[in-house]
């Protein structure tokens, strides 16, 4: 989007936007491309649906199921959430789950969506796969017809499960495959490296499909160099140990892969101690593509609005930071190039219309026209990133 005209912005402190202290994020528009549908089944309604579908399941109540949401790592938290799974057995179930969680998106400023489903789960239980798609469509529709809300459907394979049942689900999947946006890799990371997906990837990418993977989540650095080499992935899912490795740092900089951060998730999980440890501004700061957003956001502790709160608060996240972050998500969206266009036009227009002196103080903002392709910040400067991908003001 080289040539887009946008306000960049030099922070000596905080700018529009604001309350409370903090930039609203839920006012500027974004992308969310890391969300696992499953993972915003609210505790209520796994038990709305496990009464509607006759599904006993093993909590004797709403308090009681939301107290287990304590985790130890990405795989105590898998056991749980694959049981919480079992209640989703029709096509109207997912066109529930997906209206509940779109309608939330919508009012945290969301304009796309590029959402996960694990249908290996739901398979498992005897759900089809027409239904389960259907279903997902359907609420996606209907989002759009009451939001504006645009978007599409990454099928999961569950990693843990091997590279044959992945094989075997894409083969179920590929009439389908133009209902789909892509596919993507999931589930437990730790002792299951994305090479071994590589024939799968590679039968996706011949039926027209976008390819992402999570990597570098609870795995190491060579699993996100494994994710782009082996698997050819278009982004990276969480992609958190890409720090660890200063050659893949430079690379996914100079690349701009987008990297589907999910803060609030790594602190539940404990991928990192706190926000003020996540590595998401040291990511900005070197200019990597880095998104924000909610992952399994019923059990992690809020969406995507959420998300950038906690960031604010306790991470030191900057208004220009924010601008940033929702600038790249509909960068690194797969929206069509008119969409894209569209959203970006949004986000500058929100950020002319606070950056301007009657809603924030002249010391504490001041706005120039630019063109650029993104937003300059307060973390990324001259000494920060090298003098090629510096902004100029």
């Amino acid at each position: 989007n080289g040539g887009t005209s946008l306000v960049a912005v030099t922070v000596g402190g905080s700018w529009g936007l604001w309350h409370d202290g903090e930039m609203d994020s839920r006012l500027l528009p974004k992308a969310e491309l890391h969300l696992h549908i499953e993972g915003t089944l609210e505790p209520e309604m796994v038990f709305a649906l496990a009464r509607r579908n006759g599904v006993v399941v093993p909590w004797g109540s709403v308090e009681e199921l939301r107290g287990l949401y304590s985790f130890q790592d990405l795989q105590s938290f898998l056991d749980l959430y694959y049981q919480g799974m079992r209640v989703l057995r029709t096509r109207q179930d997912f066109f529930d789950l997906a209206t509940a969680y779109f309608g939330r998106a919508a009012a945290d400023g969301v304009r796309h969506c590029e959402v996960f489903f694990d249908p290996q789960v739901h398979l498992g239980h005897g759900v089809t796969l027409g239904d389960i798609i259907g279903g997902l469509e359907d609420a996606l529709a209907a989002a759009h017809e009451a939001h504006g809300l645009t978007g599409g459907l990454i099928l999961s394979f569950l990693r843990d499960l091997g590279p044959a049942a992945a094989a075997e689900l894409m083969d179920l999947a590929a009439p389908y495959a133009g209902r789909l946006l892509g596919v993507g890799l999931d589930s437990a990371e730790v002792g299951h490296p994305p090479a071994p997906f590589a024939p799968v990837y590679a039968r996706a990418r011949a039926l027209g499909l976008h390819t992402v993977a999570h990597a570098g989540e609870e795995g190491p650095a060579a699993y996100i160099w494994s994710a782009l080499d082996d698997l050819g992935a278009e982004r990276v899912d969480h992609g958190l140990h890409c720090v660890d490795d200063p050659a893949l740092v430079t690379r996914l900089a100079e690349s701009r892969v987008t990297l589907t951060g999910c803060p609030l998730s790594n602190v539940r999980l404990r991928a990192v101690d706190s926000l003020a440890a996540h590595p998401l501004p040291a990511m900005l700061a070197a200019g990597l593509a880095v998104t924000v957003n909610s992952d399994d956001p019923a059990y992690f502790g809020g969406y995507v609005g959420d998300n950038f709160d906690a960031l604010q608060a306790e991470a030191g996240l900057s208004g220009g930071d924010v601008v940033t972050l929702c600038r790249n998500s509909i960068e690194g969206s797969f929206a069509a190039p008119e969409r894209q266009a569209e959203l970006l036009g949004e986000l500058d227009r929100a950020v002319a219309e606070w950056a301007t002196p009657d809603r924030a103080t002249p010391d504490r903002v001041t706005s120039d026209r630019v063109t650029s392709d993104r937003v300059t910040s307060d973390r990324v400067t001259p000494d920060r990133v090298t003098p090629d991908r510096v902004t100029e003001v």
